[in-house]
């Protein structure tokens, strides 16, 4: 059988761009997996709040990162799409939601970056509440953008009484399966042990109890 070079051409030519094909195929896979990956490195700890400020970027359009201040209503005017409700959730989720809210009609793939530029440090998260052996109990604000601790949360209701137990400070923490007490040895912190300061959250409970011999 007598193949002509002119079918030989067409084999070759073929070949050539199911090789092009599959390349760009494993290339675009290669782009959305690693556009993935850049999702899932966001911030999923911070919350945010009116007056932060944050960048934004959807990968797939190659535009310059945007600079966005969240409302004094807590909504965020995301391009295309108009208020969105930013307050209260993390970079991550915010993404998230606008990731699938803009593939429901405008993108086909939309890699959406969102990343805390500023905090607006005149708000608060919320409160940690504070009582037992301290000199002035009560509910403490927690400040936007402050790493904010038991020992700190101490010092802000006065410090400890005298007969204070430093040793076994307990932090209660209400979840969504139940609620959790922590035993932190303050006396450790001072000591330079900083590590074992819990960070709080809105709503947390610390309790100082008294020793059990007074001297």
């Amino acid at each position: 059988m007598i193949i002509r070079p002119s079918v030989v051409v067409l084999l070759i030519s073929l070949g050539v761009v199911l090789r092009i094909a599959a390349e760009t195929n494993r290339l675009r896979s290669l782009v959305f997996s690693n556009a993935a990956s850049s999702m899932m490195m966001l911030d999923n700890r911070q919350k945010l709040g009116p007056g932060d400020r944050i960048t934004f970027r959807v990968i797939e359009d190659q535009d310059e990162p945007q600079s966005l201040t969240i409302t004094d209503s807590g909504d965020l005017a995301v391009p295309y799409l108009g208020l969105v409700h930013a307050a209260g959730k993390t970079s991550l989720q915010l993404a998230k939601e606008v990731k699938s809210l803009l593939e429901k009609e405008l993108y086909y793939q939309a890699t959406v970056i969102i990343a805390l530029e500023v905090v607006n440090k005149t708000r608060v998260t919320g409160k940690v509440y504070v009582t037992g052996q301290v000199r002035n109990k009560g509910g403490f604000d927690i400040p936007a953008g402050d790493t904010f601790t038991v020992s700190k949360a101490i010092l802000n209701a006065g410090g400890f009484s005298d007969f204070s137990d430093k040793k076994n400070v307990r932090l209660i923490r209400k979840t969504a399966e139940g609620t959790q007490t922590f035993v932190i040895n303050v006396v450790e912190i001072e000591k330079g042990k900083l590590e074992k300061d819990m960070v709080v959250q809105p709503d947390d409970m610390i309790v100082v109890p008294a020793r059990l011999v007074n001297y």
